[in-house]
This record gives C-alpha cells, sequence and structure tokens, in this order.
C-alpha cells in the first residue's frame, strides 16, 4: 500500500449556502438525518468534494452525459445538493471502449459505474447505524470523493479516522479535497479495502461505500471486541441490503440486515456481467431438461424479502426477466449460474394461468434449488429479510433464520 500526498486546491461556489441548507432541512424532515449528524452535514459542503466532471445518467439509451462544472456550473451545484448519487467514474477511468468486466467477451463497449458520491439520505442511514461517537477510530472502505470520511472526521476528529480507497486517482482526488476542507488529519491510504489497513488497527468501527458479497475476514480481525461493521451487502440473487455486524471476542461477528440499499461491488467481488447467449447456448437448449410448475414467476423476485430469502439459500444464482415481446409472447425468468454454465427459464405468457413451462440445465437444476428455497421461506410464514442472521467466521459466512 502507499500513502498519497496531494497539493490543496481552493474550491468555491456561491448559492451553496443556500442549497446545502436545503438538502439538510430535507433530509431532517423526512427523518433520515438525526439530530447527532444535521449539524455535521451543515459544516462539511458536499461540493468541495465532489469533481468538476460528473455524469448524468442517460435517459435516452445513450448515456451517461458528462457535466462539467466549467460549463454548466449552476447545474453542476443544483446537482450536488440533491438527495441523489452523483456519478464521478466510470469504467474505472478508462476509455468508454475499453472493457474492465470481461476483454474478451462480447459486453467489451459495455458502461459501468465505479464510483459516485453516496446518496446524502443513504450516508445519513448508514452513519446512523454506525453508532460512532466522538473519539472512536473507525475505518472506512472505500474512500471515493472523500466527503464520507469529512462527515466522520467532522464529528469523531480527522485523526481517527482511516479511509483506503483502491483507486490512485480517486484516492489523490480525496486527499485534496479533504486538505483543502481543513480536513488533512485524515489519514488516506491508496489500497485493497478487502484487506482493511492493519497498521492503525484495531478500529471500533468499521464503514464501508462499496456493497460486498462476502464480508472480509481481515475487517473483522482489525476490529476490537464489541466493535459494529457496517455495510451495503447482498448476494448474487439480490444486492440491496444494509448489513450492521457486531464482532464479539471468539473472532467471529453476527448481524443482521437493517435497511435496503443499492451500492456497487468492492472491486474483487465483482461479478462480471455475461450475455444470457453466452450461457444459454444452442447445445445446452437442446439438452434441457423440461417440467411444469404451478407457481408463477412472479412469485420468486417479487417481493423483496422472498428476494433476500432465496438468496441466502441458494448462492451463486442470479436472476434476470425478459419481458414478452411482439416477437416472442412468453415472458421469461432466467436463473443464471455463469461459473457452471447451469441456467433455468421460467415461461409465461400475460393473463394465462398455469402450469407453468420450466427448462434447465447444467450440474445445478436452479429452478429446483430456487423453488425449494422458496418454500421453505413460505412454510416459515414469509418471515422478513431482518429475521436472517449472518455470521462471518474465518472459516466464511453463514445465514440462517430467526424468530
Amino acid at each position: 500500500m502507499t500513502e498519497i500526498a496531494a497539493p490543496v486546491a481552493p474550491v468555491t461556489a456561491p448559492g451553496s449556502s443556500r442549497l446545502l441548507a436545503g438538502l439538510v432541512e430535507g433530509l431532517s424532515s423526512s427523518g433520515a438525518l438525526t439530530a447527532e449528524w444535521r449539524a455535521v452535514f451543515l459544516a462539511v459542503p458536499r461540493h468541495l468534494f465532489v469533481p468538476d466532471l460528473v455524469w448524468r445518467r442517460g435517459e435516452d439509451g445513450c448515456g451517461p452525459h458528462p457535466l462539467r462544472r466549467a460549463e454548466q456550473p449552476q447545474e453542476w451545484l443544483e446537482m450536488v445538493y440533491r438527495d441523489e448519487p452523483v456519478i464521478t467514474q466510470i469504467n474505472d477511468g478508462a476509455p468508454l471502449s475499453v472493457s474492465t468486466v470481461s476483454p474478451e467477451s462480447t459486453v467489451a463497449r459495455r458502461i459501468v459505474y465505479t464510483s459516485s458520491t453516496s446518496m446524502p439520505s443513504v450516508v445519513a442511514e448508514m452513519l446512523s447505524a454506525l453508532r460512532a461517537e466522538p473519539g472512536m477510530s473507525v475505518l472506512e472502505i472505500g474512500t471515493g470523493t472523500g466527503w464520507n470520511a469529512a462527515l466522520l472526521a467532522q464529528r469523531l476528529g480527522g485523526e481517527h479516522i482511516t479511509s483506503v480507497e483502491i483507486d490512485p486517482r480517486l484516492s489523490a482526488h480525496a486527499q485534496r479535497a479533504l486538505a483543502n476542507a481543513g480536513y488533512g488529519t485524515v489519514t488516506v491510504i491508496t489500497g485493497d479495502g478487502a484487506l482493511g489497513y492493519p497498521r492503525r488497527a484495531p478500529y471500533d468501527r468499521v464503514i464501508s461505500t462499496a456493497c460486498v458479497y462476502r464480508v472480509p475476514y481481515p475487517w473483522i480481525a482489525q476490529t476490537r471486541a464489541g466493535g459494529l461493521i457496517v455495510t451495503p451487502w447482498g448476494t448474487e440473487y439480490y444486492n440491496g441490503h444494509l448489513l450492521a455486524l457486531t464482532v464479539a471476542g471468539d473472532g467471529s461477528a453476527t448481524g443482521r440486515i437493517v435497511g435496503m440499499t443499492a451500492f456497487m461491488t468492492l472491486r474483487d467481488q465483482r461479478i462480471p456481467w455475461i450475455p444470457i447467449s453466452e450461457i444459454v447456448t444452442d447445445d445446452s437448449e437442446t439438452h434441457a431438461e423440461e417440467k411444469l410448475s404451478r407457481r408463477h414467476p412472479r412469485h420468486y423476485v417479487a417481493s423483496y424479502d422472498a428476494r433476500t430469502a432465496i438468496g441466502v439459500q441458494v448462492p451463486r444464482c442470479i436472476p434476470r426477466y425478459a419481458p414478452p415481446e411482439a416477437e416472442d409472447p412468453d415472458g421469461i425468468l432466467w436463473l443464471l449460474d455463469q461459473w457452471s454454465g447451469s441456467w433455468a427459464a421460467i415461461h409465461h405468457q400475460p393473463d394465462q394461468p398455469g402450469p407453468y413451462r420450466v427448462r434447465q440445465y447444467g450440474p445445478r437444476r436452479l429452478f429446483d434449488e430456487v423453488s425449494a428455497a422458496y418454500r421453505i421461506w413460505k412454510a416459515a410464514g414469509k418471515p422478513p429479510a431482518h429475521t436472517w442472521r449472518i455470521t462471518i467466521t474465518p472459516e466464511g459466512q453463514h445465514a440462517e433464520l430467526t424468530g
């Protein structure tokens, strides 16, 4: 790992105080921002950390679209102070024509959002869940723009904050922004956040701004007994949870889902996006097993709690839905394991009752696995997502249903 120093550059934005006050008032009125953090948000202007070039999500199928502060300063500033995430990097900063997902694949020109400054209401929710108090030491995974680290520093003291960012350019930008805003005592490290930063351990709190499918064990090992870890978390079936874990004296950590949120994934846990046509080949279609199901495929994806239950029970299963089209009257729920080449397809037609045609192929019978997981969840009374207890040990990750 390399510690990067960066020069200080002044940043000004007329009208930002009014926009910041409006954002904080809205967050407070909605209940997203607690009293403990309200003064902190007011003291740390978000625009001090957002780079001059950001990206708007395309609504015309041709995006993303660049938004440059020098060209449209008012639009840039208003975007910064909405309760929305702001995309600050695509394709890891590489040219759009270069794939960072799979260079050998047919998705070589696919655009991937790879860094952002998070939605303020989500930031507020995560900081509240962290339950950090002044003087506590905090390890942040994913510095990004540096705004979240500055919020932590404002309340806890910059000398207590360590933030790790894998991208050297993002790390350098964040260190410049933090120094310029008066938070130069925050320790910014360029390195792999999955490894934590043992030199300043143990930490009272760990917070990640990247989603993980498997919580890296170094985070647990570097946290004091009784300490708390807050991270976006998900499964291949559904990425949209906020997980809070308490570290025990035996080296394990246990916790529950405490909210709903979606974040970009930690780099070493990214799942390559593969077209269905590369998984469902002509040969596999010829040899697929067929059966009928009485349950409509929407049951497997429509409910947040159902998707949570299926995801924790059926690893490495990615759902994708293809709606009915004029050329193909069938809607299809695909279940894909691109690692083993296994797949399943559940067909339905609008306004037509079952039974529904099911095809599956590969070393796994994904429909059978998903159907069994759904039945277990239904038989348990359809418990909500927060009733799953997640435990991390040196041996791995385990989920169990509790009361």
